[in-house]
């Protein structure tokens, strides 16, 4: 189950990976920090953004957004400028692009079989909670 995110551990998230974070999803993140939402084909498990506030917490919150980010730069064909949000758990990865000092609004997929890049949403808020 997703806790709830004080702002500080977004903005050391941000810091690691070097960009700003779009306001919707830096809010959906304190709000919820992981969860899961839905685009028009998939459902996606968000990755975290690691909180060491106790041990239960980052227990569930270490294996997050920075670390997710930091393997994805490795893989062929992952753009060097997209951060990714969650998975569909088939190697498939839901991602924020960089537009100039942060990421951009609009979110897209990364296939990982073509590399392609798809826009499923104009913003992070846009996009449905699984189960809602």
């Amino acid at each position: 189950m997703p806790f709830d995110l004080d702002e500080r551990y977004v903005q050391a998230a941000e810091q690691a990976l070097g960009v700003g974070f779009p306001t919707t999803y830096r809010l959906a993140m304190m709000r919820s920090n992981g969860g899961t939402v839905a685009t028009e084909s998939d459902d996606w498990e968000l990755y975290s953004i690691a909180d060491d506030s106790d041990r239960k917490r980052l227990a569930r919150t270490l294996n997050g957004v920075v670390p997710e980010t930091e393997r994805a730069r490795a893989w062929r064909g992952f753009p060097s400028a997209a951060v990714p949000l969650g998975g569909n758990g088939e190697g498939d990865q839901l991602v924020f692009l960089a537009d100039g000092q942060g990421l951009g609004p609009e979110v897209f997929v990364w296939r990982h079989e073509t590399c392609e890049l798809v826009r499923v949403a104009e913003d992070f808020a846009d996009l449905v909670a699984a189960g809602s």
